[in-house]
């Protein structure tokens, strides 16, 4: 089992009232964003790359944070089966991955990292490495022959049968690797850096059929003028955009989550320990 046996209480009024009202084709998606203060982890990720030679970035940064905030509050580990929020067994967070095609065409795939919260910031970042290098390499066997099936499914049927492998991938608790499908491909968060693509902040749209419940978006950091007291200084920002599923997750509870990683972010060290010394 992914989830856990029984499903969560629906801890208010407002929480039956969303997962009656928003059915298809209306849209249970709702937006936060938070302002971010970035020096102090821009030289938390040179001095790792530094010390040990580890690629680590921000999205790197972005995702264990992620994976940390949903460790402290489980609430927002959750997934909707039978219209009702049942919570995962397991903390996993998806990157979504540019992934290069012949004729110079580019496609997306995602690598996921399961149980991300009990990984070190560089055991994270490793792992995830190490998925982003498979997948975008094709190497990956389950995947691809997922794709190359998928691919063979008629346009007019597509949204049948997504909805038919939504059912039974996550409602049913079916594990389909047997027939080239990868068991919960897409995890507990889906991470989007779409600051690589020049952007300081976007909207995710939420994927129905993946049954993710909370999209993060970190965007390009910035110079900005900042207040330090009573004086503007030059400084480095970001926003961190986020889309979550109303039916599962309050303002309240994305706003704690947010704010957790906000304050890894603008003091990495109390969130991961110092940074290995520089050789």
């Amino acid at each position: 089992m992914s989830f856990s046996p029984h499903p969560t209480l629906s801890r208010s009024l407002l929480r039956r009232l969303a997962l009656g009202a928003y059915v298809s084709p209306r849209d249970p998606s709702a937006y936060a964003a938070i302002e971010v203060r970035m020096e102090r982890a821009l030289a938390y990720v040179e001095a790792i790359r530094a010390g040990s030679g580890q690629r680590l970035t921000v999205t790197h940064l972005v995702a264990k944070a992620a994976a940390d905030a949903v460790r402290r509050y489980p609430e927002a580990n959750a997934i909707l089966r039978w219209n009702r929020p049942w919570l995962r067994k397991r903390v996993s967070v998806c990157v979504l991955v540019v992934q290069p095609e012949p004729l110079g065409r580019v496609d997306l795939t995602t690598a996921t990292v399961p149980d991300a919260d009990v990984l070190s910031l560089q055991g994270f970042a490793a792992a995830m490495e190490a998925r982003v290098q498979q997948v975008r390499h094709r190497r990956d066997t389950v995947i691809e022959r997922g794709k190359r099936r998928s691919s063979l499914v008629p346009g007019i049927f597509m949204n049948a049968i997504l909805r038919l492998l939504s059912f039974v991938w996550y409602t049913l608790n079916v594990d389909l690797a047997w027939v080239g499908m990868p068991r919960d491909p897409f995890g507990s968060i889906a991470v989007s850096n779409v600051g690589s693509l020049g952007l300081e902040r976007a909207w995710l749209a939420m994927v129905p059929y993946t049954r993710v419940a909370l999209y993060l978006a970190p965007g390009a950091v910035r110079d900005a003028p900042v207040l330090e007291g009573d004086s503007l200084v030059p400084g480095k920002l970001m926003t961190l955009s986020c889309t979550f599923d109303a039916r599962l997750l309050d303002h309240e509870l994305v706003s704690r989550v947010l704010h957790h990683i906000g304050a890894a972010l603008q003091d990495p060290e109390s969130a991961w320990g110092p940074p290995i010394p520089t050789r």
